[in-house]
This record gives structure tokens, C-alpha cells and sequence, in this order.
């Protein structure tokens, strides 16, 4: 789905690159929905292993935050391909509300998370303001990775983390 598009995630194109039968993709997933729900199942359990590792391993809500939501930047090529897989999932969603319900409810836990991390920066927040600030802060690095998947030249991982960071530092975060 990254490399070639989200119009080309079939069964023989997984099985081609499985290198196995269609028969055999088929008995795991019946359809492309199928499909595409383990695509961001999967992508889910990969970056929530992730950002928890992060997580444990900063020595300030403040480190964790500002790392966690790096990571979900395109600041690497593996980063770059998970925007992508991302971007195509929500583009097959429209219209699907199962698929629909499944974005929300693993980016309802991405969004807790960034909350959590914020409101353990800021303590003193009330919660409309923790709520602006994962607001912005999500769109800001979302759109960012998004951006930079189809101009890695203009938005490069240089410029994602100069706008990270002045994010954190506009909202008295970093």
C-alpha cells in the first residue's frame, strides 16, 4: 500500500508479494477491507509498541511527549512509508463506517495518550487547554508527516522537528 497506492492493495498484489498463492491470502483475509483493517491493526500495534518504549525510556513527561509525537513524523523512510499506509487507510475509509470506527477508536487512544503526556507537562492546565494544545499539536505533526510523504525535500525532517518544536515552545511545553 505504500509503494504502489491504496488502488492497488489487492489479493494478488499481497500474494505476489508474499510470494504465495491467492488462495492462501484469501483464507487469512477475505476481501480487501480485510485487508486494510490488518494494514492499520497492524500499524496501530507497531507504533503503540513504539511510543511505549519512548515513553518509558524518557526521564520527563515533557522528553516523552516531545518524543512520541516525533515518531509519528515522517522523519525516516520507515516513518514516511507508516504515513502513507496511514494516509491510504483513511482514504478507503470514506464511506466505510466500519473502517471508520476503527480509525477513531485507535486514534481516540493515540489523542489520550498525547493528552496524558500534556496534561503531565502543563499540570496546572485546565482541560480545555491540555484539549487545544493535543489538538494542535496532533494536526500540526500529522499533517506534517502527511506533507512530507509527497514533498520530502520542502518538508524534511529538519523542518517537521523546527515545527514540533516550536509548537511545544509556543505552548509553553518544551
Amino acid at each position: 500500500m505504500a509503494g504502489k497506492g491504496i488502488e492497488h492493495l489487492t489479493i494478488r498484489a499481497v500474494a505476489a508479494e508474499a510470494g504465495c498463492t491467492t488462495g492462501l491470502v484469501m483464507h487469512r483475509f477475505p476481501g480487501r477491507k480485510a485487508l486494510l483493517a490488518h494494514a492499520r491493526d497492524l500499524l496501530h500495534a507497531r507504533t503503540r509498541d513504539r511510543v511505549e518504549r519512548l515513553e518509558a525510556e524518557a526521564a520527563t513527561p515533557r522528553e516523552a511527549l516531545r518524543a512520541i509525537l516525533a515518531q509519528g513524523m515522517a522523519l525516516t523512510e520507515e516513518s514516511a512509508q507508516e504515513a502513507l499506509v496511514w494516509m491510504g487507510f483513511l482514504a478507503a475509509s470514506v464511506g466505510d463506517e466500519a473502517l471508520v470506527d476503527l480509525h477513531r477508536r485507535n486514534n481516540r487512544v493515540w489523542r489520550e495518550r498525547v493528552a496524558r503526556l500534556v496534561a503531565a507537562t502543563a499540570p496546572h492546565w485546565p482541560s480545555d487547554r491540555v484539549d487545544t494544545a493535543v489538538f494542535a499539536l496532533v494536526s500540526a505533526t500529522e499533517g506534517a508527516a502527511q506533507l512530507a510523504c509527497f514533498d520530502p525535500e520542502t518538508y524534511d525532517a529538519a523542518a517537521q522537528e523546527a515545527v514540533l518544536d516550536s509548537m511545544l515552545e509556543a505552548f509553553g511545553l518544551a
